[in-house]
């Protein structure tokens, strides 16, 4: 086993004091080709080239001597801290820690970050941040190979952000370039980068936040609002316990992709976003969709509100994560049961219809649970029913896939 490992954070700036002391006692080096070049680096260490951090910790595990490590920027955020602590390897670390690559973006745009998502994007888990960038009006973005600004921007089709691209932060390469990001696919990116993604109104904030990302839900507290924090009336689909119960369902949250199809005054669309979760929001009524942008508006969320019927419009959307049918029938869920979303809500206010969405969905391989919900809004004054309301609520879950 290493006799000490130290892992420097390395962001073009010169090693410090701690950092060459280190370096200078080194017997092992790991680092990316540029951290190699180092003139610091004692000429007669073994240098090992860092691909597989696992295969590196492994190498080091079973080296006698002291090991230095680098990496770009600050090794403890998203970095190889995390891997060379894991206890199969029994490596006692050090870290000389340096500007974070997303703190040096920030500061090459001239922007407060306190407010930002930061998401990591690999091939396996582009799809999720690109839902983070769909529901948030900052993020940052630290690509990979294979999942950098041209693929961030190809899945955010239809959906209006601006890219700041920060490349080769640190190095005499840097370079920083705005667009939008319907552009970001017409260009070739160097390696590393790091991609802002901004949409909608962007402030300082009068005298900051309290909670760094993005601050939890603002305005009422709940869930399933009553139909007056929406201004009008809602749809027989709408009504807030239905409503809950089909969030409970769904469980939207971040990294998603939430469709809500018949999104009528918008109130579900809504809510999933104020979760956290990216949402497009999809109505064939033009009113419908100016109601669903004005709550959106103001709530202060994040959707993609696309006019159109279902079930052909649906066709060109990006996957979803999972799906509330709020209009369309048996028709419309099996046009989404196609597309294999974890689980799909639906509503119907006849048993007959109820059986035909549910035989659709177990067809389609879904687990079906059914409840007949009824509501009964009572005036307490005098303990009299105002309202009442009855529907059937369908869910289905892919038994195969974690929701």
């Amino acid at each position: 086993m290493a006799d000490r490992v130290t892992v420097i954070g390395w962001d073009g700036s010169p090693l410090t004091a701690a950092a060459r002391s280190a370096l200078g006692a080194a017997t092992l080096v790991a680092g990316a080709a540029h951290h190699l070049a180092l003139p610091e680096v004692p000429p007669a260490a073994e240098r090992v080239r860092l691909g597989s951090v696992d295969l590196a910790a492994r190498r080091i595990a079973g080296h006698r001597g002291t090991a230095v490590v680098f990496a770009d920027g600050d090794p403890g955020f998203f970095g190889v801290v995390r891997t060379l602590r894991a206890p199969e390897f029994g490596l006692e670390v050090e870290v000389v820690p340096a500007v974070s690559s997303v703190a040096a973006a920030f500061a090459r745009a001239g922007m407060p970050w306190d407010d930002a998502q930061v998401v990591v994007a690999h091939r396996r888990t582009l799809r999720r941040a690109v839902n983070v960038c769909r529901a948030h009006t900052k993020v940052a973005v630290l690509t990979s190979p294979g999942a950098g600004p041209a693929e961030l921007g190809l899945l955010m089709e239809g959906v209006h952000r601006t890219f700041v691209i920060c490349e080769e932060l640190g190095t005499e390469r840097e370079q920083v370039t705005m667009l939008t990001s319907d552009k970001a696919a017409d260009h070739s990116w160097r390696d590393p980068n790091v991609v802002i993604v901004i949409g909608g109104p962007v402030t300082a904030g009068e005298g900051g936040g309290w909670i760094s990302g993005r601050e939890p839900a603002a305005g009422p507290r709940g869930w399933a609002l009553p139909a007056e924090a929406y201004d009008g009336p809602l749809g027989e689909g709408e009504t807030d316990l239905l409503r809950a119960a089909q969030l409970a369902r769904l469980g939207p949250r971040v990294g998603d992709l939430v469709w809500d199809i018949g999104c009528g005054g918008g109130a579900f669309a809504v809510e999933a976003a104020r979760a956290g979760a990216a949402v497009i929001a999809v109505d064939r009524d033009l009113i419908a969709c100016g109601r669903t942008d004005a709550a959106a508006r103001r709530f202060g969320v994040q959707l993609q509100i696309i006019r159109g019927r279902a079930p052909h419009v649906l066709e060109n959307l990006p996957e979803p994560d999972v799906v509330r049918v709020g209009g369309g029938g048996a028709a419309v869920v099996s046009a989404v049961a196609d597309r294999r979303p974890q689980g799909i809500v639906a509503h119907a206010m006849t048993r007959d219809e109820a059986e035909l969405v549910g035989r659709d969905l177990t067809e389609h391989g879904y687990r079906v649970e059914c409840a007949l919900i009824q509501s009964v809004e009572l005036d307490t004054r005098a303990w009299t029913e105002t309202e009442r309301s009855v529907a059937f609520l369908l869910s289905g879950v892919l038994p195969d896939r974690t929701m």
